[in-house]
């Protein structure tokens, strides 16, 4: 019975355990930002808006082809008094002949107008709907960079998260190593008990920024998880950073002109700049004639009076707006919302060359906080080190030997969030040049 039930409990943590590591994933960073462009609500609305604008491309175009109307009526009527005369028996009755009765009559009428020329506002609509299209890609493709920016922040959050819980769970490892050191000095009279008691306390705030660190961890991997359309529950583990800086150094000068020639929204604006500048062409086409090549066919029938078949019909329409005094004002409209665009392209390029000198200055700075906190990691090691030896020769306190070890705790993680802030910076400089989704993330 003993044994059943120990194999019971056996299955039971093996299916724990197996259920626990498939809902376990590595992930890289390129398969983040693969999934969060491919899971994106964001972007799903974004691409309707584009369907939306290829949508208005085909409406514009479809003004090219013919109309066609089909309409027709069936009429009941009463009977009504017709009394016809003439002019020669003004005075006398009745002419004799019976009028026929009408009670009900049907009538079909098609139209056809195929447009000939209309001013140009067709071949111009079609022209401004083409540009709004690319606009709207143009759009998508800015938002795309956008959630990959976002996805390589969420990234390097639960890069650093993780990294945090590791190097804080050997640190306690030794800090509880050194408690039980402690104790024993202690129970042989080596030790005083205040050296315990502050050995002991160091402890406990290592165990309590373990605890805050890996919630901190569970909460980025959760807000990753949702990123990239994964369940919330599933575990993840990211791979090593492994940042490694550019080859060679390019200007502030070199950024900015990358990004005015590679920044979808600046290219998006500049499309709805000739959109507007169309919308003009659209207004004054107001002024023009419209000339369509029309055609037409009527059935009639009244019973007991007449029948119309084949009544067919061709020619041309010719319309022309007399109220022109109208078009002045969408003109101007129309000349406003250009300039309105121009000035937004000013403003855009203005905040553009902005983002690149805080993205570069943030990419150099990155840099050098790694060189810095690598020195800092060595100096921290060979200070422990040292201060060791000393404290295992009474030449300095146990309040120095706890000061050595958390500084060493602390250019170690400032080291691991350095090299994760370092990928970021420059990924966020490649965001701000327009360049970050054609250009490696790593």
């Amino acid at each position: 019975m003993k044994y059943t039930r120990l194999l019971m409990m056996i299955c039971i943590m093996a299916g724990t355990l197996a259920a626990s590591a498939q809902s376990e994933k590595r992930l890289s960073l390129q398969e983040a930002i693969d999934l969060s462009i491919k899971n994106s609500k964001q972007l799903k609305s974004r691409q309707a808006q584009v369907d939306e604008a290829i949508a208005s491309v085909g409406e514009a175009a479809d003004a090219r082809l013919p109309s066609l109307s089909v309409s027709g009526s069936y009429l009941h009527l009463n009977s009504p008094h017709i009394s016809l005369s003439s002019g020669k028996d003004s005075a006398g009755g009745g002419s004799g002949q019976s009028t026929p009765k009408v009670s009900q009559a049907a009538y079909g009428i098609v139209n056809l107008a195929l447009p000939i020329y209309s001013g140009g506002k067709i071949r111009y609509g079609i022209e401004s709907a083409k540009y709004l299209q690319k606009a709207a890609q143009l759009d998508a493709d800015n938002d795309k960079e956008g959630i990959a920016i976002n996805t390589i922040n969420a990234y390097s959050n639960l890069y650093k998260a993780n990294a945090a819980v590791n190097i804080v769970r050997e640190n306690l490892k030794q800090a509880n190593q050194r408690v039980k050191d402690f104790s024993n000095l202690e129970k042989n009279g080596l030790l005083a008990r205040n050296d315990l008691l502050k050995a002991q306390l160091q402890a406990s705030n290592v165990e309590l920024s373990l605890l805050e660190a890996e919630s901190n961890a569970r909460v980025a991997a959760v807000n990753m998880d949702l990123m990239i359309g994964l369940p919330e529950e599933t575990a993840l583990t990211t791979d090593s950073i492994g940042y490694q800086p550019p080859a060679g150094t390019r200007s502030i000068l070199d950024w900015e002109n990358t990004a005015m020639q590679s920044r979808k929204d600046l290219a998006a604006l500049a499309l709805r700049e000739k959109a507007s500048n169309t919308a003009i062409k659209i207004a004054i086409a107001d002024y023009y004639p419209s000339l369509a090549l029309t055609g037409g066919y009527i059935a009639a029938y009244v019973p007991h009076l007449l029948t119309v078949t084949n009544a067919m019909n061709v020619g041309v329409g010719v319309q022309y707006n007399l109220s022109f005094w109208k078009a002045k004002s969408r003109i101007q409209q129309a000349k406003a919302r250009v300039q309105q665009v121009q000035a937004n392209e000013e403003i855009l390029s203005d905040a553009v060359r902005l983002q690149i000198n805080q993205a570069y200055q943030s990419h150099l700075l990155s840099q050098r906080k790694i060189d810095v906190y690598a020195k800092a990691v060595e100096q921290a090691a060979e200070n422990y080190r040292i201060t060791k030896n000393k404290y295992d020769n009474s030449l300095v306190t146990t309040t120095d030997l706890l000061d050595a070890d958390v500084a060493q705790l602390q250019a170690k993680l400032n080291y691991e969030f350095s090299k994760a802030d370092a990928m970021v910076a420059y990924n966020q400089l490649l965001e701000a040049a327009g360049i970050l989704n054609t250009t490696a993330t790593k």
